[in-house]
């Protein structure tokens, strides 16, 4: 049952994400932004990223057999989610390594133990996790700042994000709870939450970011 359900929800994860990639690509094509266009390759990346870790199920459930999916499978989905975490990360008002404010460098720390894993899932979750963790927190600083609604909705999808790769990382320490499937629960809500956002834009013709690199 439960691999059942990792199975949907990595469908799920894989549908959303192509549907907000769908959306971002229409949008970048009407108003030419280059935020627009590093957010259709990060939600295309992470749907693929789905896709190859849904696939490893599907390959499991009707050949293999064996069980469990293959390890260098659900690495590899991994890995290029990172590369979408990234490009959101880096699309949402990180304007530098480390948050501005010195209270939250701290959070920085948090996934370090993990970058010592000889497991390349560990660190790529790691990435994940520091990618996400400070996108969320410059975008909470920028709204403070500008008092952007937008930001909100960012700052919390890029925040459930983050959470779900930690879960994620941790249900390996608990291979027999449902952490993954929960991890995903909250990864699928996290690119909802991007998602209300980046839907208000497809239908605008105004073109901006013309004066950014």
């Amino acid at each position: 049952m439960e691999f059942l359900l990792e199975n949907i929800l990595n469908l799920i994860g894989f549908l959303v994400g192509l549907g907000i990639g769908i959306m971002s690509l229409i949008g970048f094509r009407n108003t030419g932004s280059p935020t627009l266009f590093r957010l259709t390759i990060a939600f295309f990346s992470i749907s693929l990223g789905f896709f190859v870790i849904w696939a490893g199920y599907m390959a499991e459930d009707f050949v293999t057999k064996s069980g469990n999916i293959e390890r260098w499978v659900q690495t590899l989905g991994i890995a290029i989610q990172t590369v979408g975490y990234f490009f959101i990360a880096f699309s949402h008002s990180i304007k530098s390594f480390f948050p501005k404010s010195s209270y939250f460098r701290s959070v920085g720390i948090l996934p370090l133990f993990l970058v010592s894993s000889v497991q390349l899932e560990h660190l790529f979750r790691s990435v994940s996790f520091i990618l996400l963790a400070y996108g969320a927190i410059e975008t909470m600083l920028s709204y403070l700042d500008n008092r952007n609604k937008g930001a909100i909705s960012v700052s919390v999808g890029l925040a459930l994000l983050a959470l779900g790769e930690f879960l994620g990382w941790y249900s390996f320490v608990f291979p027999e709870s449902i952490l993954y499937s929960v991890s995903m629960v909250i990864k699928i809500g996290g690119l909802v939450a991007l998602f209300i956002p980046v839907s208000k834009v497809p239908l605008t013709k105004i073109k901006f970011d013309e004066g950014l690199e």
